[in-house]
């Protein structure tokens, strides 16, 4: 695509290439649940639908626009992407990924933004979890048992003997938990899950449950930057408790995480809805059923698993849903 049809081409509903990450942890639901286009390997972990991160860029799928990158778009049209709230930027703030855990992940914490810039050279990282499937008896781990200080950690990790201080629960689809930075976490064998974050990637590793990686060596650890990353005083951290209300449309509005970095929200959908603001841009996750999007550059379906990124320029787009649907709205808050 040429600049001068980059700079006029008009802004519509963006979907974008997934970009999937095979790692030692993953399975195949990303393609038999959620329909993403997988290759023949039993790994895929990870399907990354919105992203800006370093080398890992999204592309949009279909329309006018295909083929271009989500960093075009935001250099060449900033204003009408992110909209006046949220002023000019060098990057995406969010990246948003659907995670299959076959096995569980490595027990791990991310920096906040300082730690990150001077641990890591990156952003930190700041998430939320919706559960999308669970299998019986499969665990959350999210935070630290109460009581768990710095040197009573630090021990556990050289006996390997980690997991009796993590707070744990079992998950439900639909659960939604905020995992702020300096939260010890990890993801449990037969859990399915959308994530919102940060852009970024910087993770500490504390432990990796005695296994090994691709290699046939023990993925590395990283205790100091970890413990000096952790939050001990924030303890347990257990799923969200939605407040609910109803639309003046008539659907279920779940408010769910919120943090400086992002606020997302839940519509159980039974009737078209407005979503969407004219001065910020809007991403939209198909979690249940199907629905019709509808701006004034037409409209553009949405589908179970699908993720879209409405560009402020759009304004109030409405949600039609194809009988029912649940979709979770994701808006940057202001600074």
């Amino acid at each position: 695509m040429s600049n001068s049809e980059l700079l006029t081409t008009e802004l519509y509903p963006l979907q974008f290439e997934p970009i999937l990450r095979r790692l030692i942890w993953g399975d195949r639901r990303l393609g038999t649940v959620l329909n993403k286009p997988l290759g023949d390997a039993n790994d895929y972990a990870e399907s990354w639908e919105i992203s800006d991160y370093r080398e890992q860029v999204s592309i949009v799928r279909c329309g006018a626009l295909a083929g271009v990158s989500l960093r075009e778009l935001l250099r060449a049209r900033p204003r009408e992407l992110f909209g006046s709230a949220l002023g000019a930027r060098d990057q995406f703030p969010l990246l948003v990924k659907f995670i299959d855990a076959q096995e569980v992940l490595s027990v791990q914490v991310h920096p906040d933004d300082e730690r990150a810039a001077r641990l890591a050279g990156d952003s930190g990282k700041t998430e939320a979890w919706v559960v999308v499937a669970a299998e019986p008896g499969s665990r959350i781990y999210a935070g630290l048992a109460s009581g768990v200080t710095p040197e009573s950690l630090r021990e556990a990790i050289a006996r390997g003997a980690v997991e009796p201080l993590l707070h744990r629960f079992e998950p439900r689809p639909g659960d939604c938990i905020l995992i702020e930075a300096g939260t010890v976490h990890a993801i449990g064998a037969g859990v399915l899950l959308t994530e919102i974050q940060q852009m970024s990637d910087a993770t500490f590793r504390i432990d990796d449950w005695n296994r090994v990686g691709p290699d046939g060596k023990p993925r590395p650890l990283h205790i100091e930057e970890a413990l000096e990353s952790i939050d001990f005083a924030r303890g347990p951290v257990n799923p969200l408790v939605p407040e609910s209300a109803v639309t003046a449309a008539g659907n279920v509005r779940e408010r769910l995480a919120r943090s400086r970095y992002f606020e997302i929200d839940r519509y159980q959908l039974e009737r078209p809805e407005a979503i969407g603001e004219a001065d910020r841009f809007t991403i939209i996750l198909c979690l249940g059923g199907s629905a019709a999007v509808d701006c004034r550059a037409g409209s553009y379906p949405l589908r179970f698993g699908e993720t879209m990124l409405l560009p402020a320029v759009l304004g109030t787009c409405t949600i039609r849903p194809e009988g029912r649907a649940t979709i979770l709205r994701c808006v940057v808050p202001t600074p």
